[in-house]
């Protein structure tokens, strides 16, 4: 994984040019303000901060589309040439209007960097790290903000600080970043992949997971295209043909070698069912008490998938479950690379060329190498291979090879129910986003071709932001990051150097004969530094416990600590004891925010939408963010005018309860899933759930 790291890293120093400039234009706007005499425009004082928060508004309105559109790589060279940019104008700086400029440019590029950096970091990552590795810009950004403190701390002490050398900084900085974006990073596969560029895709993939079987990750790449799916959950019980058993129907899966080849029964009627069964049931039913029924589907399945105990490794079935993506990878031998030794495959384009040289029409499966192993008595045929986070991909003939419907078939495997060399599977099934290779179904399996071969016919651009499962991802990704901006995280960071200041801390720096500027900033960069623990430790448990657990854990925290603050302005107490107990509180949800609140929302929406339309949802979330930044950060002196600190303090504590009670009911838990498993689940849980759905005739469809 060390390539996905790297990468990771390297991409994430966007983030920190982010923090480094807000760290900076902090303390460069004390001597701003003084050189052109801001002191009495503070409407002007104020564009030289917010200025900055506007570009990257306007900018994320358009990097969405465009990056679907470009790749993710491009933008990411753009916010490099932008961030280089604005640092050479912000040195320059004759008057107020050019600082106003370069503030905007400086905008652009952190709006394309925080918009970007989460969906490039979670196309690239292995579901196992990809929490930890989306931690990163929340830990870049601070350690940019702490380094920034330390360097306007140092010019500080100078006779006469220079603003414009403070702020210009940023331009020796970004020339990093951009050597970075254009000599290192590469595109996202993902993005690769949607435009049919399969060979680089391959190239990139291999070069990130460090070996050359990338066949599995290559075809649920392709997989992962759709934006729409009737997807439905089925049960059933994997094995060996010799221990298939009963006249039930069977969905053969066949491995690379003649006469190796395993069966796929659905569960019968009234067998246990699986966690995903069982909460398929329940919430079908809707019969439970009134949190059953606010609590969202997709939380619930998700639940269910994270509640699934590990098999012990001695058990037969957990062995035999394991093994089935080596023993069934014939694929690495056909044409999943799309490469020139099976160009031949795709010989019935119209005009026998490929302009492009990537082969969209050469077949994903070809039948070749399955010898005589061929389907009979109507059973359907089917290919499989590991897909990372112990989910398994498959194919197969709706009803059987005549039916001409090919689907896919997401298969995880859950403990009990499968019997003596049997394994109990549930499998997310939904119509493949492939295309049978020439319209015409083969007998010995499915041939498939790129979706891009014919993608020009099913361009529907904004429309599939209407999709049912697109459209419930949104509102997810929306709310959380609104809930974000007015859980209070700007009011306090405001607030505390006044804070800090009542309990003594800045008495005890002055007494080292520190101006108020210097101490001023000093105090901002011992709280930063504070937070590079605890980001630490967030990077950590992100894939452990997971971002749904972090946030029910640390939202409770940043209640009860602004309710402290709110105790701590009306309980009468000692002066020290009022500055103990509201520096305490400061630094605990300062901590406890950058653990939870903080970068998750980010990873969230990085990891729920599907790949076409990833760069649009991401650009609508990010376009929340920003605009609910803005209106604290406006709002803020009104609310202190009306009701004050207090009452500030008060109406965040209101938010943070309202943003547990919404992540306790609606925000699901995605970690160490693969990104195509889950937008599965988002438009099964969109789709709704028939009551009815104990009563399959079957007993495997839900």
């Amino acid at each position: 994984m060390r390539g996905a790291v790297l990468v990771a890293i390297a991409a994430a120093i966007g983030n920190m040019l982010q923090g480094w400039d807000n760290a900076t234009i902090a303390g460069a706007v004390l001597y701003i303000k003084r050189e052109f005499h801001l002191e009495a425009q503070p409407a002007v004082e104020g564009l030289v901060v917010a200025t900055s928060l506007i570009g990257a508004t306007v900018i994320t309105t358009f990097s969405g589309p465009v990056s679907d559109s470009v790749g993710r790589r491009p933008m990411l060279m753009a916010s490099s040439l932008l961030y280089f940019l604005a640092g050479l104008l912000m040195l320059w700086s004759p008057n107020v209007y050019v600082l106003l400029l370069s503030r905007l440019v400086d905008g652009f590029a952190v709006g394309l960097a925080v918009t970007l950096v989460p969906v490039y970091i979670s196309e690239t990552a292995p579901p196992e790290i990809r929490g930890l590795l989306n931690t990163l810009p929340q830990f870049t950004g601070s350690g940019g903000m702490f380094l920034s403190y330390c360097m306007v701390f140092a010019m500080t002490l100078a006779p006469h600080p220079d603003w414009r050398l403070m702020l210009g900084m940023l331009s020796l900085l970004s020339l990093l970043y951009m050597l970075l974006t254009v000599l290192y990073l590469p595109e996202s596969p993902r993005w690769l992949v949607s435009k049919g560029r399969m060979k680089e895709a391959r190239a990139v993939l291999q070069m990130l997971r460090g070996r050359d079987d990338v066949a599995g990750e290559m075809a649920l790449l392709v997989e992962g295209l759709g934006t729409a799916g009737d997807t439905a959950i089925e049960e059933y019980v994997v094995g060996p043909p010799e221990a298939a058993g009963g006249d039930r129907p069977v969905t053969l899966l066949y491995g690379p070698e003649r006469g190796m080849s395993w069966v796929a029964q659905p569960l019968p009627l009234g067998a246990q069912g699986s966690m995903l069964g069982s909460a398929i049931g329940g919430l079908g039913s809707r019969q439970g008490s009134m949190l059953d029924h606010l609590r969202d589907p997709v939380v619930a399945l998700l639940d269910s998938v994270h509640d699934i105990k590990a098999v012990p490794e001695g058990n037969g079935g957990s062995m035999l479950f394991s093994n089935l993506g080596s023993m069934l990878s014939f694929h690495d031998k056909q044409a999943v690379d799309w490469d020139e030794e099976n160009a031949d495959h795709g010989s019935d384009q119209e005009d026998g060329s490929d302009e492009d040289g990537d082969h969209l029409r050469a077949p994903l499966l070809d039948g070749r190498g399955l010898g005589s192993m061929t389907a009979a008595g109507g059973h359907e045929t089917a290919t499989t291979m590991g897909i990372g986070g112990g989910w398994q991909l498959a194919w197969k003939y709706a009803d059987g090879p005549e039916s001409g419907v090919v689907k896919r078939m997401y298969l995880h495997e859950e403990a009990g129910g499968g019997g003596e060399g049997m394994v109990h599977a549930a499998a997310l099934v939904s119509q493949s986003a492939l295309y049978l290779h020439g319209g015409k179904p083969q007998a010995d399996g499915p041939a498939l071709e790129h979706p891009a071969a014919v993608a020009e016919q099913e361009q529907r651009g904004w429309r599939e932001l209407l999709e049912p499962g697109v459209r419930h991802a949104l509102v997810c990704g929306v709310t959380m990051q609104v809930l974000q901006q007015f859980s209070g995280i700007n009011g306090v960071l405001y607030y505390t150097p006044q804070i800090l200041n009542q309990a003594g801390v800045s008495v005890l720096l002055a007494s080292l004969g520190l101006s108020a500027d210097s101490t001023s900033i000093l105090i901002s960069g011992l709280t930063t530094l504070l937070m590079l623990p605890t980001i630490g430790v967030a990077m950590r448990l992100m894939d452990v416990s997971g971002r749904r657990a972090l946030l029910l854990w640390t939202i409770p925290v940043l209640v009860a600590s602004l309710v402290v603050l709110v105790a701590a302005s009306v309980v009468p107490m000692a002066a020290a004891a009022h500055a103990a107990v509201a520096t305490g509180s400061v630094v605990v949800y300062l901590c406890c925010f950058v653990m939870g609140f903080g970068p998750i929302p980010n990873i969230l929406c990085a990891e729920i939408f599907p790949t076409r339309v990833r760069g649009l949802c991401i650009a609508i979330c990010s376009l929340a963010f920003w605009l609910g930044d803005i209106a604290v950060t406006y709002s803020l002196p009104v609310m202190l005018k009306w009701v004050g600190l207090t009452g500030v303090f008060g109406f965040y504590a209101v938010v943070c309860c309202v943003a547990l009670a919404f992540v306790a009911l609606r925000v699901p838990e995605t970690k160490g899933l693969p990104l195509e498993v889950i937008t599965e689940f988002f438009n099964v849980g969109a789709r709704g759930l028939p009551a009815s759905a104990a009563d399959d005739d079957q007993g495997a469809h839900y």
